[in-house]
């Protein structure tokens, strides 16, 4: 259980956390949710211990382990198997020590342990792990080293899956994953057998992987049970209840004051209005919640193109000599509104890029709208941002003519008030950047636009006003997202980007996701088509000795057993003084039971597979 009591905590004098309280039970699946800057992040690192609070405490059960994903995996020779597997330190340490240990009753407490935390299976769950993350077999055997960052953060990613730490910290976890990784993570999240924290801002994986919100605004913490469309609902109507409150208190306010100003110097009614002052300086102040406002974007509007804006036939494009993508016939209107599906490295960049003027053609026919305009965002763009100057540097470069006014007018169109404005680019947030490259790639007034990942660094309110700014735009939309209620909400058609092709999806978003989980499932095991052979007299001996060293097994830990549970019956132990240590016996209790039930399921495949190898 993670308790968090009465915490404060400030940041260059701003409090982001002034009596702070929340309780997270065992095995809860949980979203952090608030606006940006509110303190988040900082929250985590309070848990972790590598922030001092100011007061109040943060406790978690003793030898509690905490993971994240603090940096991306080290570009090193290892290869991911190995990074990933090195992730669980006893087991290592275990292994490690099995190749040297001399002592027999060490030898026997080593391999239990080893089989109590299921090590030998450890390579094959890993594997699954990065396979679920887009690694196949042969990648998973290559060195880190051989990977880009954005790829090395889901190797850092799926070792901190594979630890299984007890609670485990997850900071925007999809913002490095194509849609493909972030459905597999909502499903395995959703599997997780320990205590799950997600700060997101994807509607889908809140609504789908975790079981309650956690709110932080106004320097508390709140927590909703339910997902995150339930917690939205709840907020609306607290929302709407507080400012009927507050409406209600301005009234009355209002009303005492005004009888204060009219009677308050004459002598028959000085007394009551004096009445009325005091009753003014008692009320207190019905705060109506922080609702972020909305911000929307405002896209210009094109004139109209006549259909198709463009036309591809038998289209061949790549890198240098590199086909990418070959045999492509599209059709694209400007009422398109359409989503490119396919795991990251099929070539959905590459198609963007085409249809961008950022590529060429390398073979086939590709034609084009007369003064066809098109705006192109993508997070690479984000970064290459002139860092010291400000969004209005920016469009005084893009559009010298226009008048200061102007330009602000359109920065305040997409959420930058005069204070950004005239920011560094340097000092703004991500999403603030985020909303910086949007207005340049729509500057124009585009006929089409192609959006790749364009909600990385945006909070829900702002996703919320894409997706209103999108179904107000009449030119078409090309959309690369992992974001699947944006693409739910904005997408009605899609393009499978796999194979070298691309091809018409046939059904909607949810029959792709069920595609996927569905694809990922192993495949049941054929039926035998022939007779086994006979096992020999080495494999029978093996599978004995094995059995016996099932039963020892269960032998010494029966005995252990029964040694805690005299422990336990013992009254002394549940004097006053001695409740922290009746906690550390009946949690040792507890974990000397889950690994008998271990301990006995091995002895059963044990007898089992010595049955059936006699039988043969």
């Amino acid at each position: 259980m993670l308790r968090i009591e009465n915490i404060t905590y400030a940041v260059e004098g701003r409090p982001l956390f002034d009596g702070a309280s929340a309780v997270i039970p065992d095995g809860h699946k949980v979203g952090l949710v608030g606006r940006n800057g509110t303190g988040k992040t900082t929250l985590f690192r309070l848990i972790r211990g590598e922030l001092a609070l100011e007061s109040g405490t943060i406790a978690l059960p003793r030898r509690a382990r905490i993971g994240g994903v603090a940096q991306e995996a080290p570009a090193s020779d290892v290869s991911l198997i190995d990074t990933v597997l090195a992730a669980d330190t006893e087991r290592s340490a275990l292994l490690a020590e099995a190749e040297t240990a001399t002592d027999p009753a060490r030898i026997a407490e080593v391999q239990t342990r080893l089989a109590d935390i299921d090590a030998w299976s450890a390579p094959a769950r890993a594997a699954s792990i990065l396979k679920g993350l887009g690694f196949d077999d042969d990648e998973q055997l290559k060195p880190c080293s051989d990977f880009s960052g954005g790829w090395r953060m889901r190797v850092a990613l799926a070792a901190v899956l594979f630890s299984q730490p007890d609670l485990l910290l997850l900071d925007e976890p999809t913002n490095y994953l194509d849609l493909e990784g972030a459905l597999w993570l909502e499903s395995y999240l959703a599997r997780y057998p320990h205590t799950v924290i997600i700060i997101s801002h994807d509607r889908g994986l809140l609504n789908r992987a975790v079981g309650a919100i956690l709110h932080l605004e106004d320097r508390k913490l709140t927590l909703y049970q339910g997902s995150y469309d339930q917690f939205a609902r709840q907020r609306a109507d607290n929302l709407a209840q507080a400012q009927a409150m507050a409406k209600k208190q301005e009234a009355r306010r209002a009303h005492l004051q005004s009888y204060v100003d009219r009677f308050r110097y004459k002598a028959d009614k000085a007394k009551q209005a004096q009445s009325r002052l005091k009753a003014l300086a008692r009320m207190q102040p019905i705060s109506s919640p922080q609702e972020a406002a909305l911000r929307a974007f405002t896209f210009p509007k094109p004139e109209e193109m006549s259909p198709p804006i463009i036309h591809l036939e038998g289209g061949v494009t790549g890198y240098g000599q590199t086909e990418v993508l070959k045999r492509l016939n599209l059709r694209i209107d400007q009422d398109d509104r359409i989503a490119l599906l396919g795991k990251n490295g099929q070539g959905k960049s590459t198609l963007s890029k085409l249809l961008s003027d950022r590529l060429p053609l390398m073979a086939g026919r590709m034609t084009r709208s007369p003064k066809l305009r098109i705006g192109y965002f993508a997070q690479h763009q984000v970064d290459e941002l002139y860092v010291d100057e400000t969004p209005l540097d920016h469009l005084r470069r893009l559009r010298p003519a226009e008048a200061p006014a102007k330009a602000r007018a359109r920065l305040a169109g997409f959420g930058l008030g005069a204070e950004q404005a005239e920011t560094a680019v340097g000092r703004l947030s991500g999403g603030q950047k985020a909303r910086l490259s949007l207005l340049i790639a729509t500057l124009d007034a585009p006929h089409m636009l192609i959006l790749d990942e364009p909600t990385n660094h945006l909070d829900i309110e702002s996703r919320e006003a894409l997706v209103e700014a999108l179904t107000d735009y009449t030119g078409a939309v090309i959309l690369v997202s992992h974001d699947m209620h944006l693409l739910s909400l904005v997408a009605d058609r899609l393009w499978l980007v796999s194979d070298g092709s691309v091809k018409p999806f046939e059904g909607d978003l949810e029959a792709y996701r069920d595609f996927l989980l569905a694809r990922d499932k192993p495949e049941p095991a054929k039926p035998a088509e022939a007779k086994p052979k006979r096992a020999s007299r080495d494999t029978v001996l093996a599978l004995r000795a094995e059995l016996r060293k099932c039963e020892e097994r269960v032998e010494k830990l029966a005995d252990m057993h029964d040694k805690l549970a005299a422990k336990l019956a013992d009254p002394a132990l549940y004097a006053d003084d001695k409740v922290a240590d009746l906690e550390v016996w009946n949690r040792k209790y507890a974990e000397l039971k889950d690994a008998m039930d271990r301990a006995e399921t091995l002895w059963m495949e044990a007898q089992e597979n010595l049955d059936a190898a006699q039988a043969t």
